[in-house]
């Protein structure tokens, strides 16, 4: 079994990648559902969210609010790591479950986990591969605004948060560059894929 891990910036073409890399036969982990499932009234790590950050950021239904939790913490350092110290150890144990059941059932497999902030977190070190997907800044921008409804101002903030993309890259084993056509990043993908199988036993 091989750990690859996939990673990018803000609309930088990442999960366009993951889904190729599925279609080409990867078994595709996205990290972010499983963010979404923790933080559930059933997920583990609800309780402690809830006792960190109090009943305000919960709807009326009882869930969390993620815009409003989201809103809480983005621009409070201190929250946003006290958040990270909670939810990034349920989704790692989420993640090595999966992957665990997915070796069992298929030694040769290719286990992929999709995840925004891999290198900012240090737990691209958990993978045996690292995939980065990089356009540029001004693309970054665009796509944000028109696939997320951003301001402008919104996604400039949202990228300033992140690792620049070149550091990134600079940790990466494979760059796919998704700032062409859809054609042209599937071609790079399919030649990562091959490289990624020879380098099963």
């Amino acid at each position: 079994m091989l750990s690859v891990g996939l990673t990018g910036g803000l609309a930088s073409g990442k999960s366009f990648v993951g889904g190729t890399l599925r279609e080409l036969g990867c078994h595709l982990i996205k990290a972010d559902e499983l963010g979404h499932e923790v933080i559930e009234r059933d997920g583990e790590a609800y309780p402690a969210i809830v006792a960190a950050f109090g009943p305000e950021i919960l709807a009326p239904d009882g869930e969390i609010d993620r815009r409003h939790l989201a809103a809480l913490v983005f621009s409070d350092p201190d929250r946003l790591a006290r958040l990270n110290a909670i939810v990034h150890p349920a989704v790692f144990r989420r993640e090595d479950a999966l992957t665990a059941e997915i070796a069992a059932a298929d030694p040769r497999a290719i286990v992929v986990v999709e995840a925004a902030i891999l290198v900012e977190t240090g737990s691209y070190r958990r993978f045996a591969r690292l995939i980065v997907a990089a356009c540029t800044r001004e693309q970054q921008i665009e796509r944000a605004t028109r696939r997320d409804q951003l301001t402008r101002e919104e996604a400039e903030a949202r990228i300033a948060r992140q690792l620049p993309l070149e550091e990134k890259i600079r940790l990466a084993d494979f760059v796919v560059d998704t700032s062409g056509s859809k054609e042209n990043t599937v071609a790079q993908v399919n030649e990562i894929y091959r490289s990624l199988r020879s380098l099963e036993p």
